[in-house]
């Protein structure tokens, strides 16, 4: 070559240029042919070209295992010229039960174990599809999915596999490309499927409606995500970060800890080292010996504390010093169009929809076009038979193949591939059995070109399969979530921070709910007109009010005998003027229900429990225990019968008086032993037998010895409770107020001492805070006195108490509801 041609051949260019180019080429490279998953099948190249490989050689579930070596040599032949260890590490993977959520290879041999050990080579171990697996390979020879020739052209690969699971989803995907990296965590398969169903039903479903669905994420090896948080903000921008615990239990004894379950990708060898280590260095000395059991049924790790020691304390310990607690960042970016992406929940949930929706599109003309093809086959088949002698004597004359085929075509009116059919029937296919089958198959094709095009024209058709599809997906291989979802940890960390305040929890009629601080509430003298106590809108009125701790529990009880509960400084706090918040955005409620009553509970002893009265009179006793794990959508409390309510509810020592009051001004007056103790179902016993007209306002428990009534028009007195005779459960019960005239109905009762305080809430939303004391003792059969000065229309609707000494009269601390 001469210098002026090798001077023409020279294309002049920047260094700097050169390199960016270079280097983008090759992170592209690394992005789509590496690193980084399909959006739509979950798979990175290497592990779509093994699954490809297995299908194609006939590797699965009901076939006799082969050998790993076989099954690499023919993916690094064929497919990835990468390296036999790279091609089997990957094939490791897929097999490893506590590597994957649902793992898609059956492995037999030495596949490695939580301890980090390696798997045998591949020479020495066995594997097959797992039939979860040939979920992601069925249809593929429907023209479902676009092949590409391999690295040397000689054979073609699909890009995608045409898979019927959200394989991303529920096995998640982890790699380190070129400026990237991508962490997405394993999902549970019926969840995720639910979630699907959903989307296809509603595209504009809220996060917080999926999140009710796909609460988070579900490891393999199990364990405890506490930071609901990171799930939220993973599911909604595509990024965030959680903590998985290991799950642990405290034996009887109190003295050994057992680790039964360990956080996603944490060495259990290694654990017990760190811990051991900790223990030598003397950072954990409350440990004195540490044994690991762990064996084919499970795992347990053992430790023994010395006495005295406290095991929350040790617990507490290991989640900060070891792996025992482990932060899990969640990097939602996978490949979209070939285009890594960061994706949110929805997004990743669209993306496999849009995706399943055009594997089944094309699926559905692949077979319209092989059933319109054999029906035209068939029409020519029929045509023959009808003529058979004839055409039988036409092939005779003929003097070859083609001259008969194409006298056939002139005479008949057929197609060339008609007329081949025909040359091509088989004599057998002359017998009238014969015949039958194929008139019966023809029709069939016919009603199944029909279904097709209908399918093809219509889109919701077209989703209600894949929603069938996945139904199906679940039927088979759906299981129980193995990850516990916990109480944020950050939570945990508010509550410590919130100071205890003595609060007053307030409920409208319409169920707005707040928290004021008592101290905005001075004390007055009785018969005032009250100081504004919350705003409410326009014809609501307030209903219930009940003074606890910011730390307390409360419990929510609903007129259709459901009960929830939250920590009671999760109640929005404001000032007196304020409306508050709806419930329903607080506590999943169902329509039409109504809050009823409140408790407050600082911990749910055994020692304790709920006496609960309905509008019709029956009351029910059951251990305050019962309740101490109410789910999302709360849990039964009492069962009712058709038209009955839940009025009141109320905290006990299981040897008090209980004491039930009428609107009409009747009560009656027993001892709690007389109601025996129930489930939470049961639906309970005749409290009182109510006269015309008549209803339950409300129940007190008597360990005071003075009884405090309110009715609506402000008027109320305080009576000696020896005054009420006591009686046998279910009774009429005795007057307890005179109710005609200027008092009005009862809305309340309470049991109160002298130096108790009283709230007095009323319709338009005043209130008065005064002195036990200061209300007027009188006899049972009596008015009362003036205790709150009302305008026109006015009533009181709600009732505190505020007993003199919080701790010794806990159990009094209730809300009298107004019916």
């Amino acid at each position: 070559m001469t210098e002026k041609e090798i001077e023409e051949t020279i294309i002049p260019k920047t260094i700097e240029k050169e390199m960016k180019n270079s280097y983008m080429e090759y992170a592209m490279s690394v992005i789509v042919g590496r690193a980084l998953p399909d959006v739509r099948d979950g798979l990175k190249p290497v592990h779509r070209r093994v699954l490809f490989a297995m299908h194609e050689l006939g590797n699965t579930h009901d076939k006799p295992y082969k050998k790993s070596a076989r099954i690499t040599g023919e993916v690094m032949g064929k497919f990835h010229p990468h390296g036999d260890q790279a091609i089997y590490d990957t094939i490791v993977r897929m097999t490893q039960n506590f590597s994957l959520r649902y793992p898609l290879i059956d492995g037999q041999g030495n596949f490695g174990s939580i301890d980090g050990d390696n798997a045998a080579a591949m020479r020495y171990t066995e594997i097959r599809m797992n039939k979860i697996c040939e979920e992601m390979v069925t249809d593929i020879d429907k023209e479902t999915v676009g092949f590409v020739p391999n690295f040397d052209g000689t054979l073609i690969e699909p890009v995608v596999l045409p898979s019927k699971i959200p394989n991303l989803l529920i096995n998640g995907s982890s790699g380190i490309a070129v400026g990237m990296a991508t962490n997405i965590p394993p999902h549970n398969l019926t969840e995720v499927v639910d979630a699907l169903t959903a989307f296809i039903d509603n595209p504009e479903i809220e996060l917080h409606e999926l999140m009710q669905i796909l609460p988070g994420p579900d490891f393999p090896t199990g364990g405890k995500i506490v930071g609901k948080s990171g799930i939220l903000s993973a599911y909604s921008t595509g990024r965030g970060i959680i903590s998985i615990r290991g799950k642990t239990e405290i034996l009887e004894d109190n003295h050994t800890i057992k680790i039964v379950e360990l956080p996603y990708q944490v060495n259990k060898a290694e654990l017990v080292k760190k811990i051991a280590h900790l223990v030598r260095l003397k950072s954990i000395e409350e440990i004195s010996d540490i044994k690991d059991k762990s064996d084919r049924t499970g795992m347990e790790i053992e430790i023994n504390l010395k006495k005295g020691s406290d095991p929350n304390v040790v617990l507490n310990k290991l989640y900060v010093k070891t792996d025992l607690e482990k932060v899990f960042g969640i990097i939602n970016l996978a490949l979209v169009n070939n285009e890594p992406k960061f994706l949110s929940i929805k997004q990743m949930l669209r993306e496999f929809i849009r995706f399943r929706t055009d594997i089944v599109t094309k699926r559905c003309k692949f077979e319209l076009k092989k059933s319109e093809e054999r029906h035209h086959i068939l029409c020519g088949l029929i045509i023959a038979l009808e003529n058979i002698d004839e055409v039988v004597a036409l092939i005779k004359k003929s003097d070859n193949p083609q001259k008969a085929r194409e006298e056939l075509i002139i005479k008949y009116l057929l197609t060339e591939i008609q007329a081949n059919s025909i040359l091509d029937m088989k004599l057998s296919r002359l017998t009238g059995l014969e015949r039958t089958k194929i008139e019966e198959e023809q029709k069939s094709l016919e009603e199944k070109i029909k279904g097709l095009k209908e399918i093809l024209e219509n889109k919701l058709k077209l989703l209600e399969i894949i929603k069938q599809e996945l139904e199906e997906i679940k039927t088979k291989y759906g299981n129980k979530r193995k990850t516990e979802l916990l109480e944020d940890e950050e939570d945990i960390v508010l509550e410590q921070l919130i100071p205890h305040e003595e609060s007053v929890i307030i409920i409208t009629q319409n169920d707005y709910v707040k928290r004021i601080s008592l101290d905005e509430y001075k004390t007055q003298k009785r018969g005032g007109k009250g100081m504004i106590a919350t705003g409410t809108k326009e014809e609501d009125i307030v209903k219930d009010a009940i003074i606890c701790d910011t730390h307390d529990y409360l419990m929510f009880f609903s007129n259709k005998g459901v009960v929830r509960w939250m920590k009671a400084y999760r109640v929005p706090q404001t000032m007196r003027y304020a409306m508050g918040k709806p419930i329903i955005n607080l506590l999943e409620m169902e329509n039409e229900e109504k809050i009823q009553s409140l408790i407050k509970v600082s911990n749910f002893s055994e020692a304790e429990f709920l006496v609960m009265t309905t509008k019709k009179g029956l009351i029910k006793r059951t251990s305050l225990e019962s309740f101490s794990k109410p789910r999302k959508g709360g849990i039964i409390a009492i069962k009712l019968t058709d038209g009955d309510e839940l009025i009141d509810v109320r905290k006990t020592s299981g040897n008090d008086e209980i004491f039930i009051a009428t609107k009409n001004g009747f009560a009656i007056h027993f001892e709690e032993s007389q109601i025996r103790e129930t489930g939470r179902v049961a639906q309970g016993v005749r409290g009182i037998r109510l006269r015309k007209e008549d209803e339950v306002v409300g129940i007190s428990i008597n360990i005071s010895p003075v009884v405090l009534t309110i009715t609506e028009n402000g008027f109320g007195k305080r009576t000696l409770l020896e005054e009420y005779r006591k009686q046998t459960r279910g009774g009429k019960g005795i007057i307890n107020i005179q109710t005609k005239g200027r008092n009005g109905n009862v809305v309340g009762i309470l049991a109160v001492n002298d130096n108790d305080e009283v709230i007095l809430i009323s319709s338009s939303s005043k209130i008065i805070r005064m002195q036990v004391s200061n209300i007027s003792m009188v006899g049972r059969n009596t008015k009362g006195v003036r205790l709150m000065r009302l305008d026109e229309n006015e009533q009181i609707t709600a009732i505190a108490h505020i007993p003199f000494n919080e701790e010794k009269n806990e159990e009094n601390t209730n809300i009298t509801e107004t019916q």
